[in-house]
């Protein structure tokens, strides 16, 4: 029986995406990281053929379901996630646009593969979405905790994108298991479905990684081999623990303290006026800080 329980934060709130990525983006945005620049452009394309499935997800939930407050939360699920959508087909468009017309080729696989995993029951799919939703969390996790390193003087665009998209992940962390737990519950399904809904996205957006390296014609050297041991490794490390944490029986995402510039970015997006754009971060400042020091106060 599924009864809801308060989250962590007030309100999943639906914020307009927009970045303003150059029409002259440098898809290896992060100087001198390559393999990192890639592994992200990797994941972006995969998040058009993602959210939609979610999103799906969600709203066929709702109609089994009569609890208002779920209702509310993948109502907001689903608004956030249409905006993450959104962003990332801008973005995919100019990475093809910038010298990757491969990734067309990339993506049309990618279709193929999520447009036959929602011929799967509802219970799978939601196992997926929760067992993907878990990783997001650790990579919210992983992402701020280690932003300087990850993210030093690369483009604040991009890098502000990852970043507030991940916040908006965590921010709604408990929406796809709450959704799982309510219409089905059973152990199994989502003890698998947090490897499927975690390797297969992440499957995806390292063969998308490769088309891009063997492009820029470094896939065969073994420094190129490196990094990404280093980068992968870097990614387990961080986001493993939560991936296990979400294998036990008693697992709920509310059990995750979200991190402490997480909390001041959200505090200081409320006291933002409406219709101010939401600030870059500065990735050039040893402490890439939240960015709304000089953003005047909403009314």
């Amino acid at each position: 029986m599924f009864t809801y329980k308060k989250k962590d934060v007030d309100a999943i709130v639906i914020r307009d995406f927009d970045f303003a990525f150059p029409e002259d983006l440098e898809p290896v945005w992060i100087p001198g990281k390559r393999v990192r620049s890639h592994m992200f452009n990797g994941l972006s394309l995969t998040m058009p053929h993602l959210e939609p499935f979610l999103v799906k997800n969600g709203r066929e939930t709702a109609k089994h379901i009569e609890d208002p407050d779920l209702h509310r939360d993948i109502r907001d699920f689903c608004g956030q996630e249409s905006q993450h959508y959104k962003c990332h087909r801008r973005l995919n468009d100019l990475l093809r646009a910038n010298g990757y017309p491969e990734f067309a080729q990339v993506e049309e696989k990618m279709a193929k593969s999520w447009k036959d995993l929602s011929g799967k029951s509802l219970q799978h799919r939601l196992a997926y979405s929760a067992g993907f939703e878990t990783m997001t969390n650790g990579f919210t996790r992983w992402l701020l905790k280690k932003r300087l390193q990850l993210f030093k003087n690369a483009n604040p665009h991009i890098t502000s994108f990852w970043l507030v998209h991940m916040i908006e992940e965590t921010e709604h962390k408990t929406v796809a298991l709450d959704c799982y737990m309510a219409y089905s519950g059973r152990y199994w399904p989502r003890f698998f479905g947090v490897f499927q809904g975690s390797f297969h996205v992440v499957g995806h957006g390292l063969k998308a990684m490769m088309v891009a390296l063997k492009k820029d014609g470094v896939l065969h050297k073994p420094s190129t081999w490196l990094e990404l041991a280093r980068e992968m490794s870097s990614m387990i490390y961080h986001v493993g623990p939560f991936l296990l944490r979400a294998l036990l029986p008693w697992h709920d995402a509310r059990d995750e303290i979200d991190p402490e510039w997480m909390q001041e970015w959200i505090r200081g997006y409320a006291d933002m006026p409406a219709s101010h754009p939401i600030p870059l971060l500065d990735t050039k400042h040893p402490d890439m800080p939240v960015p709304f020091a000089a953003v005047p106060a909403g009314e």
